[in-house]
């Protein structure tokens, strides 16, 4: 196997902002050492939960310094770095190595897309500019595009591509994938109601949203299937599935940071164009935090 980064449950990491709408360094300070004592095994910071995409490129390496700085080796810090333009890319992975990342997340091209061949080249030339390991982020709901299994397993030829975040909600792809690459690369649920299931094909963890507000459970459910007791892991997870739903009522990271809101973190508003959530939405999650006793 190849370099493993984490094993467990690994956060995407909201990015608090000011009331000025600026990021809250402060409070990432605050969320890290939250989720490291809470038995997160790995943080994400510039994800799609953090908000990367609505950031300028300082304020992005700023937030990826704060949360490195904070963790301070306690637990692997990744970096979201990806892009649709490979050139941009590749800048902000160098910029997040000499940072000090463990890693970094590398989403598949949005927008322009690209062909197959494409793909290959881009990935590869992000992964010959550094020497830290890559996870690739397969989201298609949010890319407009799938990657699929062959690629992982041409992708995973390359030392540095060391693991997958699979979002695809396709149960039947990730086994596949875990067929097709075995031991060359790790395998994260990238779907908080897919833990367990991603465990049994063999999943290394999860790239959680969840884990901003319960870190521990969900590290419990990946641990507890390690540790082979297969019926706890399951049980933590079914028990997790309204809230869940909640959560993803509206696009993340819309109700995750209303959660945290609602908890006390005060994590401030979001960028546009995202924006504060239905007052339906609102109420539906209200309900799931108050059943399990969040708030």
């Amino acid at each position: 196997m190849k370099n493993t980064i984490f094993t467990g449950s690994g956060v995407a990491l909201v990015t608090p902002f000011t009331s000025d709408n600026k990021p809250n360094h402060d409070k990432i300070k605050e969320l890290v050492d939250f989720q490291i004592n809470n038995k997160t095994d790995a943080i994400i910071s510039c994800g799609t939960t953090g908000e990367a995409s609505t950031m300028t490129d300082a304020e992005h390496l700023s937030v990826v310094e704060t949360t490195i700085k904070q963790a301070n080796k306690r637990v692997p810090v990744i970096a979201g770095t990806g892009s649709n333009d490979t050139m941009h890319a590749i800048e902000l992975s160098k910029e997040s190595q000499k940072l000090g990342a463990d890693g970094l997340l590398i989403v598949n091209p949005y927008y322009n897309k690209t062909s197959t061949s494409g793909l290959i080249k881009h990935y590869i030339a992000i992964a010959d500019s550094v020497d830290i390991p890559i996870v690739v982020y397969n989201v298609p709901s949010r890319t407009g595009a799938n990657i699929p299994p062959k690629i992982i397993a041409e992708l995973s030829k390359h030392k540095n591509i060391v693991a997958v975040k699979e979002a695809s909600g396709d149960i039947s792809q990730i086994a596949e994938l875990a067929n097709l690459c075995g031991d060359n690369i790790d395998i994260y649920s990238g779907n908080d109601d897919q833990i367990s299931p991603v465990m049994a094909l063999g999943g290394a963890g999860v790239i959680s949203t969840i884990g901003n507000i319960m870190p521990k459970e969900t590290h419990d459910i990946v641990q507890k299937f390690l540790n082979g007791d297969v019926a706890g892991s399951i049980k933590l997870q079914l028990n997790l599935i309204p809230l869940i739903g909640a959560l993803f009522c509206e696009v993340n990271p819309i109700p995750v940071k209303t959660a945290l809101n609602l908890m006390g973190y005060d994590v401030g508003e979001l960028r546009m164009p995202l924006c504060e959530m239905s007052a339906a939405a609102k109420e539906r999650l209200i309900a799931e935090m108050t059943a399990i006793e969040l708030i």
